[in-house]
């Protein structure tokens, strides 16, 4: 295998892994941020607004992390910087 197909399965499992451990841990993160909201409703729901509004915030603090696992994915598929460097070193350039 030369230098460019290398980077580019290196790049391909990188972000394969990159989305599943990226979606798996906020996927978890938002049902125990939803699981403790509806408990604390359940127990106080004089506190809905609050409560609410608080579980809303964190759980877009919580998918920024997929997003960003996202686009880490995407430079690496279209953007990767390690690009050039290989095609400046294969043979013939």
């Amino acid at each position: 295998m030369d230098n460019a197909t290398l980077i580019a399965v290196a790049s391909i499992v990188t972000s394969g892994l990159t989305i599943a451990v990226g979606s798996i841990a906020p996927a978890l993160g938002e049902g125990r941020a939803v699981t403790s909201a509806l408990s604390s409703l359940a127990q106080q729901p004089e506190a809905a607004g609050v409560i609410t509004r608080t579980l809303f915030v964190g759980l877009a603090m919580i998918e920024s992390i997929a997003i960003y696992c996202f686009v880490v994915s995407m430079i690496l598929l279209f953007a990767n910087p390690f690009w050039s460097h290989a095609l400046n070193v294969l043979p013939g350039k």
